[in-house]
């Protein structure tokens, strides 16, 4: 059976509790929302109060993970400032998963690439999650969506340079072979969802489309206008939707977008995880509006 994904023209904090009620499927416990806290001088990223709605009608926490590279969350102090100077930790409440080790090694024998993923502790503390993704251009992934908050975003920052290593945490980032990387993350996003199976949702915001991720501190602006939002049980699914949308649209923006996306491999990353077991690239796409 196709994976079923909702979709909606309505960008409003609303259409994100909507897209909720339309799914039926409830999260319970104590839910974990994961979702991009972005750096420092990054004009795209999600805010606040576009997620609050959905945030305060599931009492959910917001997740997220240190970086493996210098910035402005590269460390637990550095980071909490600026979920605060975000309005993250003014608005919600905020965990910094890998705040405290030791991490937590995930064993995923059907990895292609890797076969350990290394999350932060806290993450063991949720029982559900929800991941909210802007989907976007990545310099490094190709794209940004669902299966980029699962392995990277969920990883920590131990787990991130094991990751663009492709399992060798002490290789230069820079100097990993390009589809090993992105196969890797493939590896890791699955470890996540197989961790929450049946406990996890995901929300992919197709606004603000930039090249780049919302870790650039000095991110292209959006090269496409806004297009919608999506909401699926299926990571694979609703990322391999995202771009076919991206694929099919009249945008001539869009031009800019495939050619980040193909460079880097970025379709590796959805081959892999669907490989893995993680979901599957065949989708129905409901229209709502």
């Amino acid at each position: 059976m196709p994976s079923k994904i909702y979709f909606t023209k309505v960008i409003s904090p609303h259409s994100l509790v909507n897209l909720y009620e339309i799914l039926g499927k409830k999260l319970k416990g104590k839910v974990a929302i994961k979702l991009h806290s972005g750096e420092a001088g990054n004009k795209n990223y999600l805010r606040p109060s576009f997620v609050e709605e959905i945030i305060s009608l599931l009492d959910g926490t917001v997740v997220e993970c240190n970086t493996a590279y210098e910035g402005a969350r590269d460390t637990s102090e550095k980071h909490k400032k600026l979920l605060k100077d975000h309005g993250w930790s003014t608005h919600f409440k905020v965990d910094l998963l890998d705040e405290e080790g030791p991490d937590v090694k995930f064993e995923m024998p059907y990895g292609k690439q890797i076969k350990e993923n290394y999350v932060g502790k806290h993450l063991l503390n949720y029982d559900s999650m929800l991941v909210i993704s802007h989907f976007k251009g990545h310099a490094m992934g190709g794209y940004g969506g669902a299966l980029k908050q699962l392995s990277i975003g969920c990883a920590s920052s131990y787990g991130k340079k094991f990751i663009h290593g492709a399992g060798d945490a002490n290789m230069n980032m820079f100097k990993t072979s390009q589809a090993k990387f992105v196969t890797s993350m493939g590896d890791a996003a699955t470890s996540v969802h197989k961790h929450f199976k049946g406990r996890i949702i995901y929300i992919n915001c197709m606004v603000n489309i930039s090249i780049d991720c919302d870790c650039d501190a000095n991110a292209h602006a959006p090269c496409m206008k806004d297009i919608g939002l999506l909401i699926s049980e299926d990571p694979v699914a609703i990322d391999q939707a995202c771009l076919d949308i991206i694929y099919n649209s009249k945008d001539p923006g869009k031009e800019q977008l495939i050619e980040r996306i193909e460079s880097r491999l970025g379709h590796l990353i959805i081959e892999t995880a669907e490989a893995d077991g993680c979901g599957s690239s065949n989708y129905e796409l409901i229209d709502i509006d």
